[in-house]
C-alpha cells in the first residue's frame, strides 16, 4: 500500500490501537493532521469496536473503508470484504466434512472467492461526501 500510495504522491500513516484508549488517541491524531482518509485493519478488537470506529469516523468527517458490511450496516461509509454468505457456506463446508470424520489438521486453507463493496450512501451526505455515480454503480449494495 505504501508503494502505492507514494506513486500517485499521497502518504501513509499506520496507527495501532490495542483499547478502546488507543482508538480514542489514533482519531485525535486523524482530526489533528487533517488525515483524508482511513483504512480499517481486519483485527478483532476492531471488529468488536465498529460502533465506536463508525461514530468517531463519523465525528471527524473521515471517510473510511472497512472489511465487512457490519461496518457499513452500523453507519460506516464502505466496505470491501468476502461476502458473510460465501463465509458461512465455508464454515458449513468445512463442519461437514469434520462431522463426517475428517481430521481439522487435514483440512485445506479455503479462502473466499466472493467479495462485496457495499456504500452508505446517508453516511457519505452526513460527512459532506459526494459519491460518483461510476462508484454507486459498482457496488453490490447501496443504503441509502
Amino acid at each position: 500500500m505504501e508503494s502505492a500510495a507514494t506513486a500517485i504522491g499521497k502518504q501513509i500513516e499506520i496507527l495501532s490501537a490495542a483499547t478502546n484508549r488507543d482508538i480514542d488517541a489514533a482519531f485525535a491524531s486523524f482530526a489533528q493532521k487533517r488525515a483524508d482518509a482511513l483504512l480499517v485493519a481486519p483485527q478483532a478488537l476492531f471488529s468488536t469496536r465498529r460502533v465506536q470506529l463508525v461514530t468517531l469516523a463519523a465525528r471527524h468527517a473521515v471517510p473510511a473503508i472497512y472489511h465487512q458490511r457490519e461496518f457499513v450496516e452500523v453507519g460506516g461509509l464502505m466496505s470491501y470484504g468476502s461476502s458473510i454468505t460465501d463465509r458461512e457456506r465455508l464454515l458449513g463446508v468445512y463442519t461437514g466434512r469434520i462431522l463426517k470424520g475428517e481430521k481439522p489438521t487435514d483440512l485445506p486453507v479455503m479462502r473466499a472467492v466472493k467479495f462485496e463493496f457495499i456504500i452508505n450512501l446517508q453516511t457519505a451526505k452526513t460527512i459532506g461526501l459526494d459519491v460518483p455515480p461510476t462508484l454507486v454503480a459498482r457496488a453490490d449494495e447501496v443504503i441509502e
